[in-house]
């Protein structure tokens, strides 16, 4: 999933900030623990405010991605 999620953070460069946490690193283990981080891979959409919009686990098509940003870009 890496090279698709990279490309979607390339082509929302600027509207869409992309932050990854590498859950084998204990540095970030409070992110993870208020998050709710329990399965590889998960994603997050936030808003500014830092509160969950979505969560999504497991396997996420580019399609799904593309239309929850453009929804939340509105």
């Amino acid at each position: 999933m890496a090279p698709m999620v990279h490309g979607l953070e390339a082509e929302y460069s600027g509207k869409i900030k992309f932050t990854y946490l590498d859950a084998d690193d204990p540095s970030t283990d409070v992110f993870q623990r208020e998050l709710g981080f329990y399965y590889q891979p998960e994603f997050y959409l936030l808003d500014a405010n830092g509160k969950v919009l979505k969560k999504l686990v497991g396997i996420v098509s580019e399609d799904e991605f593309r239309s929850l940003f453009d929804a939340n870009l509105r």
